[in-house]
């Protein structure tokens, strides 16, 4: 690089612009391809989700992790065609029920925002002599919550966590995979804190306590999806901070409608929980 004649300095400009240029074009086509390529996981996406909504229920067996805590694991039939509902059995222990069955797992039911749980019937109090125990979301979630959770969007459904792959900032195909015995491709989503929707306002207080206790005071949602046969989701897996959620899809459409149990068999303990949980406060 010592040489000074003109011709030498033309000689390094020019292989130095055509490096340049060469750099900025490979540049570009790398860009265009991430885009094309990432434009085609959106697409597959969104086929997967509006197969989902559009069947309108599901088989799914979830299960919730907390860190540092057991899992919780419920299995049953899960509905969002009107509203959020599920019929489901739930791991007794894992959900602190063994006061109030001996059962390894208590059937549960969630129907226009209330809680159901197969009990079996107490001496004394709002369950004597019932067979199942009422809470009201509002209970655990205040009325904004509830709603959000379970109301016409039915938040806090499967179908609602599909749609949050709409938002994702950033995806990945990770290729062919087996998952419960059905090949799947496996994608790969981060979606941020301004496209959490309803789920951050079903657990959102005034000073945020639930939300941040929940998931950690988490600022993204990382969600893994197996997308299978007929564009419908074999699993998904969403990570909001501390906590970790998993479904396994079984079966789509033709489940069985969603029913509270007959009010004769039932005792509210709406007013206490709600009593409770302002004494935590």
């Amino acid at each position: 690089m010592g040489y000074t004649r003109g011709v030498v300095w033309a000689g390094v400009a020019a292989v130095a612009l055509a490096g340049t240029a060469g750099c900025g074009a490979e540049t570009a086509k790398r860009t265009a391809e991430a885009v094309g390529h990432a434009d085609a996981i959106m697409a597959a996406l969104g086929r997967a989700t509006d197969r989902t909504d559009a069947l309108g229920s599901a088989e799914v067996k979830m299960t919730t992790a907390m860190k540092g805590g057991a899992p919780i694991a419920m299995e049953g039939t899960y509905s969002w065609g009107d509203g959020f509902a599920y019929d489901v059995e739930m791991d007794t222990k894992a959900a602190k029920m063994e006061t109030l069955t001996h059962s390894p797992t208590i059937h549960t039911l969630l129907v226009d925002g209330a809680y159901y749980y197969d009990t079996e019937p107490q001496s004394s109090g709002p369950l004597k002599g019932k067979e199942w125990m009422k809470v009201d979301g509002s209970a655990v979630f205040g009325e904004k919550g509830a709603q959000a959770l379970t109301g016409s969007s039915g938040a806090g459904s499967p179908a609602a966590s599909m749609r949050g792959l709409k938002y994702a900032s950033d995806v990945k195909n990770l290729g062919k995979e087996t998952v419960d015995g059905k090949s799947a491709t496996h994608y790969w989503a981060v979606i941020d804190k301004n496209h959490m929707g309803k789920a951050k306002d079903a657990l959102a207080s005034e000073d945020d306590t639930l939300f941040n206790s929940a998931t950690g005071g988490a600022d993204t949602i990382t969600m893994d999806v197996w997308v299978g046969a007929k564009d419908l989701p074999v699993r998904l897996k969403e990570v909001i901070g501390a906590m970790t959620v998993t479904m396994d899809f079984e079966k789509f459409g033709a489940t069985a409608h969603v029913k509270a149990p007959p009010a004769a068999q039932v005792g509210d303990v709406t007013d206490l929980m709600k009593k409770a949980v302002a004494q935590q406060q």
